[in-house]
């Protein structure tokens, strides 16, 4: 099943403006996707519960004294590593449901393998926000409800996206949107009780932190998985079909790239540093398969320099692919990576192995140096074509000899069909790969192929006579590349422009209170001079006029004038609110920016050219008063697998747990509920 039974195009621009941002699909659609990554929900729902009483049953067995308790503790303890083995190997059956992702076109053509996206919690920012604006920024955070809500329903939609370029840029809306959230909220000096909750890909394991940089890298991950996604689903019997599933992947494994190097210190094993590197080369592989299709799909000419080049670029698909396979045989990786991922790497590499030597094979025993024929590019193709010629041939030699041809091609058809023999014995060996039958059927017709070729040309006593074929020179003549992400082309609009431009405005740096300001303009005269822009500040403040004893003081911000917001405005437009009639009061409100000497978090992200480029580990930061408190006994750190009934002393203490009572709060209209604001459970139905 694919989109294409029931369609789920993106939902119409919320509104109007330079805010607006597109819905992401229908997440009950059922389409095959859909249902796919409900499976993906459900799994890691029950996953997370088995992980929960694994983590409770080994700390009971590290307490327990009783040899009884122990045994029967160490007899569930099996139990539940049992289950975890039976949801990773279901969850590994949905990693390789290519089918479902590839188009709706009927083809004879290998499936390839795209990434699931990640799944996520449900997160409230409103009451932390809120609470941040009024504490912060020292303004009424119920005129920033609609702006919160926007937030919100963005994660929302982020979490269904479409499969196509609207569904990347809605990702990319998002994570730039997060770059402006983090500035103007999340200060580098404490927490903001915010946890965030993702699952890992490929084994299900939830990770949970208070650092917004988790929630960056695991959206960075699934604009990745989004373009595997659509270049599966790229229709791959047309010219342009394969050119755009080339660039998906190409783009696919620049995102991936891009977050290994930016985000190292990733606590969830599909971001870890060793399995994006194994992703990104998994990518190019595939880029490098659909680049082989494109030359192919024409059709392949029997003709010697045709069949020169569409055998040095199977070559260099069965190349690149040994290298995957190569890579995913090492650890770490090799116990994360799903075993039906690595089967199948094996089993293409063999594939396009004995493609190379059939076409060699072929272009060796079909056609014979006729005269007239351009003997010396002949020569020149054949001598580019091997790493070394075999003992006794030479190219322009072996051209001229019947006998050295068809013994020659005989050795490659031998050792094409030992490689079509072991991409279907590889094949065999994996229940997964099994249970694809265009993949079976594709196999199987190569092999035949090969065996009747060789076949015609047998002869008693071959298997005395032939030698091992020399190996071939890869060869392509489009080599793929990662393409980085061009975060830069799509335009987004900070939600909380309001609060001030974030050079000044944003958490990292403090300033007083907003301060009244009555003065008079004597004589046209302010008292000081202005400078900057956005905000614009008092500049050479004259200590005796009106505005310096009403308070004002040299470097203040003008905040606003008669009420009118100056946060975003220049030199010239403050001016003309500042000009008023003599004798008439100006109101004019400052803030001074204040010296910020609190250390920066050690434990929060590492700091590279300016930005955070990585984070840690943990999952529920420690109290600082705990740390300041030698007297005070430590507190063990908790691992992201611990899922103990222990209170967090900095989640209790924040706002998100106390009650909403005995204040008066003003009546604000809510926004109407979108049909994503409706659905109430942890995963996303999608």
């Amino acid at each position: 099943m694919t989109d294409a039974l029931l369609p789920a195009a993106p939902q119409p621009l919320e509104k109007e403006g330079d805010d607006y941002f597109r819905k992401g699909c229908n997440p009950l659609a059922q389409t095959g996707r859909s249902k796919l990554q409900n499976q993906r929900a459900a799994l890691n729902q029950q996953i997370l519960k088995a992980v929960r009483m694994r983590t409770g049953a080994e700390n009971l067995l590290k307490v327990a004294t009783n040899q009884k308790v122990r045994e029967q503790v160490r007899l569930e303890l099996s139990f539940v590593n049992s289950d975890l083995q039976m949801l990773k190997e279901e969850l590994e059956g949905l990693n390789i449901s290519v089918g479902v992702y590839q188009g709706a076109e009927e083809a004879f053509t290998i499936p390839l393998i795209p990434l699931g996206l990640k799944e996520t919690k449900d997160v409230d920012f409103s009451v932390v926000f809120k609470d941040f604006i009024l504490e912060h920024y020292s303004e009424d955070s119920y005129l920033y409800e609609d702006e919160i809500a926007d937030l919100m329903d963005l994660r929302q939609a982020c979490r269904t996206p479409s499969r196509d370029e609207a569904g990347v840029e809605l990702l990319i809306t998002y994570f730039i949107q997060l770059g402006f959230v983090e500035s103007r909220f999340f200060p580098p000096t404490r927490q903001m009780g915010l946890l965030f909750t993702w699952y890992d890909s490929l084994t299900g394991v939830p990770v949970s932190q208070q650092n917004l940089l988790l929630e960056k890298a695991s959206i960075l991950f699934n604009i990745g998985a989004l373009y595997t996604q659509i270049g599966t689903r790229c229709n791959r019997q047309t010219q342009d079909g394969l050119e755009s599933a080339v660039d998906a992947f190409q783009r696919a494994a620049g995102v991936l790239n891009y977050l290994k190097e930016t985000f190292t210190h990733t606590p969830s094993y599909d971001m870890s540093p060793a399995m994006l590197s194994v992703l990104t080369k998994m990518m190019l592989a595939q880029a490098q398969e659909s680049v082989f299709e494109k030359v192919t799909l024409p059709g392949i000419r029997n003709e010697f320099f045709m069949l020169v080049k569409v055998a040095q670029e199977a070559a260099k698909v069965g190349e690149v692919y040994w290298q995957l396979h190569a890579a995913m045989s090492q650890a770490p990786v090799k116990e994360n990576i799903p075993y039906s991922w690595a089967r199948l790497a094996c089993v293409k590499a063999h594939h396009y192995q004995a493609l190379a030597h059939y076409f060699t094979a072929t272009l060796l025993m079909d056609h014979q140096l006729k005269p007239g024929a351009d003997s010396d590019l002949q020569e020149k193709c054949l001598s580019q074509l091997y790493t070394q010629m075999p003992e006794g041939l030479t190219p322009l030699a072996t051209l001229r000899n019947d006998q050295q041809r068809r013994q020659l091609g005989k050795c490659h058809l031998h050792r094409a069909v030992a490689h079509h023999e072991e991409s279907l014995r590889e094949a065999g060996l994996c229940k997964k790969l099994r249970d694809i039958p265009v993949l079976r059927e594709v196999l199987t017709a190569a092999h035949q192929r090969s065996r009747l070729k060789y076949a015609q040309h047998q002869e008693d006593g071959d298997l005395l006579t032939l030698s091992a074929a020399p190996d071939l020179v890869s060869k392509t003549e489009q080599e793929v590349e990662i393409i980085l992400p061009q975060f830069s082309k799509v335009t987004v609009a900070d939600f909380f422009h309001k609060l001030g431009p974030l050079s000044v405005f944003s958490a990292s740096k403090r300033w007083t209170p907003p301060r009244s300001v009555h003065f008079t303009a004597e004589q046209g005269d302010l008292g000081f001079t202005l400078r900057g822009s956005a905000p614009v500040q008092v500049h050479f403040l004259d200590p005796h006029c009106s505005a310096a004893l009403a308070g004002a003081r040299d470097g203040d911000y003008i905040v606003s004038i008669q009420d009118v917001d100056c946060k975003w405005l220049t030199v010239s437009e403050v001016m003309k609110l500042l000009k008023s009639p003599d004798g008439d009061e100006i109101h004019m409100k400052v803030v001074s920016l204040l010296d910020s000497t609190a250390s920066v978090h050690g434990k929060c992200a590492t700091y590279s050219v300016g930005m955070q480029k990585t984070y840690s580990m943990i999952c529920l930061s420690i109290d600082d008063d705990d740390k300041s408190d030698k007297t005070k006994k430590i507190s063990k750190k908790l691992s992201f697998l611990s899922w103990g009934t222990g209170k967090n002393r900095q989640k209790s203490a924040s706002t998100l747990c106390l009650p909403a009572v005995g204040v008066a709060r003003p009546q604000v209209k809510k926004k109407l509920p979108t049909p994503f604001s409706l659905l109430n459970s942890d995963s996303s139905l999608y």
